[in-house]
């Protein structure tokens, strides 16, 4: 049944094309006139136009008025530099947190520069700390009573602060 009204909705689609006026007439059924191909001459030569050089140009007509020189350019005024005031120079660190100076008390720990990473777990620290390796990813959260502990390519300590 479904197949059939397919066949009945084909069917209607073909037809209302049939009838439609802008539609192609059928191959082979042209009632106009035959065409025919033109035919050339081949006695006939074609040459271009003939040449016609340009009228020479006129000399130029002097002008009604006396040339005269240009007057000398002004020199152009050069403004003095402005000298702005130096903004005054500020001690310490300033900002949203101020780093105070060794709170997690790193300058205890300063004799372990120099050796290996691997004797941070032995040192007994007792408070928080971060070991940062080299080129390592440091998060920029800032805790003043934490240890930093800063190695270098080789896995030795080389700096020792706070943050």
């Amino acid at each position: 049944m479904i197949r059939a009204a397919m066949a009945a909705g084909l069917a209607l689609a073909v037809q209302g094309c049939a009838s439609s006026p802008n539609r192609m007439p059928p191959a082979g059924a042209y009632a106009g006139p035959a065409y025919v191909a033109p035919t050339y001459d081949a006695q006939t030569t074609y040459a271009p136009a003939p040449y016609a050089a340009p009228a020479p140009y006129a000399a130029p007509v002097a002008a009604p008025y006396a040339a005269a020189p240009f007057p000398a350019a002004a020199p152009f005024p050069v403004a003095a530099p402005v000298v702005a005031d130096l903004p005054v120079a500020t001690t310490g660190i300033t900002g949203v947190t101020e780093r105070k100076p060794d709170l997690c008390k790193a300058s205890a720990y300063a004799s372990s520069v120099g050796q290996p990473g691997s004797t941070i777990p032995t040192l007994g620290l007792t408070n928080v700390y971060r070991v940062v390796e080299y080129r390592g990813i440091e998060p920029q959260d800032y805790d003043p009573d934490r240890l930093v502990f800063r190695l270098d390519a080789t896995g030795t300590i080389t700096k020792i602060d706070c943050g």
